[in-house]
């Protein structure tokens, strides 16, 4: 794959800076990729499974992490001694994988709902004659939004952080670089955005959790929640939020009807995410990523 970054040039590059007395920042690369959201990823959870006394967030991002701490239950010192031991253990790993999760999403692409909103903030965009797909599609080379929408839709995503609002994921499309989509937010923001908007802003696709302020390109919305407060739904039953760093996104499109039914399996308190168990393996995903997410889907088709 050809990642703006590779595994091995980001071996003990980690920058490690204080953030007043509670937290510890650790900067992996100035520059998101596979490559470094993994070795993010690996150190959060080799801390987590350290359960160090005094550890009281962990904060995986694209390329960093950050981690919260009791001063008062340990030292400083002690912590970043302990990261900087994962660190070497993450970089001498002689194979490199990740035990996450293939969760697919549903998708109504071109819906009413994003396009009615899009129609109400023209002004902010840069093709206020044309649609959020139409202007994707253009910047990208593509003959349309139908193949805008195919090449969104037919490679996996990986969650690479999950944040700025509540239950928001950032996720970073597993293709070579040079065929990732790519496109720039509005000129200027908007101050509504339906809830589950499926957006787009430079290489990262997200879904909106809650309805509110935005300026990604709006290209569908998601037929079931990622961010559940009254935990009604099974996928919530441990946690209101959905999505976890690490993640990995197959969208699949529906249509209306399908929609609809979604929606009220949701309402019934019925809905289940497919999800299956998968091992993230960056050796293969790096090295033929066409034939690894053909490999990596089929988990969801086997389900």
């Amino acid at each position: 794959m050809s990642d703006n970054l590779s595994a091995d040039s980001l071996k003990g590059t980690a920058r490690y800076t204080w953030g007043g007395d509670e937290f510890l920042f650790v900067e992996i690369s100035e520059a998101m990729s596979l490559a470094a959201n993994f070795k993010s990823n690996s150190m959060a959870t080799r801390l987590g499974g350290r359960a160090l006394a005094g550890v009281t967030e962990i904060c995986p991002a694209n390329a960093s992490l950050l981690v919260r701490f009791d001063p008062d239950l340990l030292d400083a010192a002690d912590l970043e001694s302990a990261m900087r031991e994962i660190e070497v253990e993450v970089d001498n790993a002689s194979h490199p994988v990740l035990n996450t999760r293939l969760i697919e999403i549903p998708v109504w692409y071109d819906d009413p709902y994003t396009r009615e909103t899009g129609a109400r903030f023209r002004s902010g965009h840069q093709r206020p004659e044309g649609t959020d797909l139409d202007f994707a599609a253009e910047v990208n080379d593509l003959s349309g939004a139908d193949e805008f929408i195919r090449r969104h839709h037919s490679s996996p995503w990986l969650v690479s952080m999950v944040g700025f609002v509540a239950g928001l994921p950032f996720m970073f499309q597993m293709v070579p670089r040079e065929q990732q989509l790519e496109v720039p937010k509005y000129l200027s923001p908007r101050t509504d955005t339906p809830p589950l908007t499926v957006g787009h802003g430079g290489c990262f696709a997200c879904i909106y959790s809650v309805r509110g302020a935005g300026g990604y390109q709006m290209f569908g919305i998601a037929a079931a929640p990622i961010f559940d407060p009254a935990q009604s739904l099974a996928d919530f039953k441990d946690f209101m939020v959905f999505f976890k760093p690490g993640d990995i996104v197959k969208f699949r499109p529906v249509d209306e009807d399908e929609y609809k039914s979604i929606k009220e399996q949701v309402d019934a308190g019925t809905f289940v995410y497919k999800q299956v168990p998968v091992t993230f393996d960056l050796a293969e995903a790096l090295g033929d990523p066409e034939s690894y997410n053909t490999k990596l889907l089929e988990n969801l088709n086997d389900s």
